[in-house]
């Protein structure tokens, strides 16, 4: 039931074809691939054994898996309406589709790295501000074929994929941590998804930059 919902929504944004678009936009329901492990965002109704016992996300190198798709949206209590491109710095969350609940870090130790745990939290999309990533890239708009980092809100680190993998139940799936450097290991580039239509041309797009959002760049980091 839960798939069939997830399928109807993703026809139902009806925007135009991914080779279409130039920027990411919020609203669209996407995959992320580590560009260093080649492992997609996903998670599941799995929960972690240890810290904070919220539900677990991993990598997996699996392209067709349901599991791997996550909506972007504005952080909590801001809009961003559907169809406009996210900026370089935009606070955004990340919504795992199957489940509704957001990308998430904290102070808990990871299960196997011992960096800081990332789980998926809250209901139905609602959460707190460790739900909150900034969008780390080096031009205005978060563009589909650039390579971005996400910094936490409230830790100040990394989405970032260890070399370590988990036995059963997820036997082979990487383990997935917030780091606290930047490095190659949590560079990460949108693959498979739904991305919604920009609401304005990308020339008017670039003039009108009076949102108030910072701009973040790789080397002030």
């Amino acid at each position: 039931m839960l798939y069939t919902r997830c399928v109807v929504f993703l026809v139902a944004l009806a925007c135009t074809s991914a080779s279409e678009l130039d920027y990411v936009t919020c609203g669209s329901v996407i995959k992320l691939v580590n560009v260093r492990s080649d492992v997609r965002l996903h998670s599941h109704d799995v929960k972690y054994g240890s810290g904070s016992g919220q539900q677990s996300v991993t990598g997996v190198h699996s392209t067709d898996d349901n599991n791997s798709y996550w909506q972007i949206k504005a952080k909590q209590g801001v809009e961003c309406p559907r169809g406009r491109p996210v900026k370089c710095g935009q606070v955004i969350r990340l919504m795992h589709l199957q489940t509704r609940k957001n990308l998430h870090s904290h102070h808990f130790n990871s299960p196997l790295s011992n960096n800081h745990e990332v789980s998926a939290f809250g209901e139905d999309g609602v959460g707190d501000d460790g739900d909150n990533w900034n969008v780390v890239c080096n031009d205005l708009y978060w563009e589909r074929d650039a390579k971005v980092r996400f910094k936490h809100g409230v830790t100040g680190r990394y989405l970032h994929v260890t070399g370590d993998t988990f036995g059963r139940p997820i036997h082979g799936q990487s383990e997935i941590c917030a780091y606290s450097n930047p490095n190659e290991f949590n560079y990460w580039i949108t693959a498979e998804g739904v991305y919604v239509r920009p609401q304005e041309d990308s020339d008017r797009l670039r003039e009108d930059d009076d949102e108030g959002y910072k701009r973040v760049y790789d080397d002030d980091l």
